[in-house]
């Protein structure tokens, strides 16, 4: 009898050219589907709630797929993960309805992307964490992020290559919170636009630099050109943090998930 599971999952996005499987890169989906069909013991294909670029990681990425063999959910869980690279981790699987879409169900993405603020580079959080040197002034962040929430036309804050039909989001929250050295950058919409979440913190990188005002960010959002906008920051600060569904479908909730890819981060 063929059902649909769905899977949590955990990644550092640092060996992969991004969740998308590609002819000649590893990517974190290929991955995950060689290690499924030995489970299966048949091909498997599956749909993620967000694709994630080069170098991203993921606290909780949600893929789904069919299939017609008889494994228990303790089965895929423990059979995945012997077959996954130690860089990719299943966190659970579950029997979902034939309606439950990975991609099309999701009411809310979260990411978070973080930053050691101090005057030396860290071992610990290397590859996991943007380090900048210059002292950040998080109030100014905030200030400037304060612009972007709510429905806007991001196209000052989308690639180039971005293949979105519209360039409308709604950004429903955008937090900036520090920690002694640790800064998290939080942004939770119905959907991103391509690079969206880098670009947004690529501007507030510049004005909690003070090089520029917090009214750069409204400047920017109004001008809906890409040219005006600032660096996009590296794709290793950036973690694909939460994806929200209806209760209806009773996934984990986000507090059954490892609570910060590194300890201590706000």
């Amino acid at each position: 009898m063929r059902q649909r599971l769905a899977l949590g999952i955990e990644y550092h996005g640092g060996a992969y050219c991004g969740w998308q499987q590609q002819t000649a890169a590893a990517s974190v989906q290929r991955s995950l589907q060689q290690a499924l069909s030995r489970v299966a013991d048949a091909p498997i294909e599956v749909t993620c709630a967000g694709r994630t670029d080069a170098g991203v990681h993921a606290r909780e990425q949600v893929v789904h797929f069919d299939t017609d063999a008889q494994r228990s959910e303790r089965a895929w869980l423990l059979g995945g993960n012997r077959w996954l690279p130690r860089d990719i981790s299943l966190r659970w699987v579950q029997a979902v309805p034939q309606d439950f879409h990975a991609r099309f169900s999701a009411l809310e993405r979260s990411y978070r992307y973080l930053i050691l603020n101090r005057q030396t580079r860290s071992a610990l959080a290397d590859g996991r964490a943007l380090v900048v040197y210059p002292p950040l002034d998080v109030a100014a962040m905030q200030a400037g992020a304060q612009w972007l929430i709510g429905e806007h036309d991001f196209s000052a804050f989308r690639s180039s290559e971005c293949q979105a039909r519209s360039p409308v989001r709604q950004l429903r929250s955008l937090r900036v919170v520090r920690s002694g050295e640790r800064i998290a950058i939080e942004a939770s919409a119905n959907a991103f636009l391509h690079h969206m979440v880098r670009n947004i913190v690529g501007l507030l990188l510049v004005i909690g630099q003070q090089r520029a005002a917090p009214e750069r960010a409204r400047q920017q959002l109004e001008s809906r050109q890409r040219s005006s906008g600032e660096a996009t920051a590296a794709a290793h600060g950036l973690y694909l943090w939460r994806v929200e569904y209806a209760a209806q479908f009773g996934l984990p909730a986000d507090s059954a998930m490892i609570d910060a890819s590194i300890p201590g981060w706000p």
